[in-house]
């Protein structure tokens, strides 16, 4: 599952999804990004939870209202959600929506890791 689009690795208790994200999707491939990720959250969202977007280097509004749509869900089922990896043209977009507030970011998985206390 997702293997076109993100890669699942655990790490102490802690999930690393990896994203790989192309700089253009079309709504069929967002949309199983969308379902395929949800699924996996969804199976433990009280979990821990780091997102690496170092295999991503742009975010349109629709995945950047996936990334929303992730927190939410982890936030709700009392588990814990860190980014690491952004760009600093993709931290700049975050900022610009003033989504760096919503997130804990770290630069490398190793910080996020230890944000956990993985």
């Amino acid at each position: 599952m997702g293997q076109e689009f993100f890669e699942l690795a655990q790490a102490g208790p802690a999930q690393v999804v990896s994203l790989r994200l192309p700089q253009a999707m079309d709504s069929s491939q967002f949309d199983r990004l969308n379902d395929e990720l949800l699924t996996l959250l969804g199976a433990q969202p009280q979990g821990q939870w780091v997102l690496d977007l170092s295999g991503v280097s742009y975010m349109g509004s629709s995945a950047l209202g996936l990334m929303v749509n992730v927190r939410q869900r982890v936030k709700q089922a009392g588990g814990q959600l860190v980014l690491c990896g952004l760009s600093p043209r993709l931290l700049q977009v975050f900022k610009t929506c003033c989504m760096e507030r919503l997130f804990r970011i770290a630069k490398t998985r190793e910080q996020a890791l230890w944000y956990l206390g993985a």
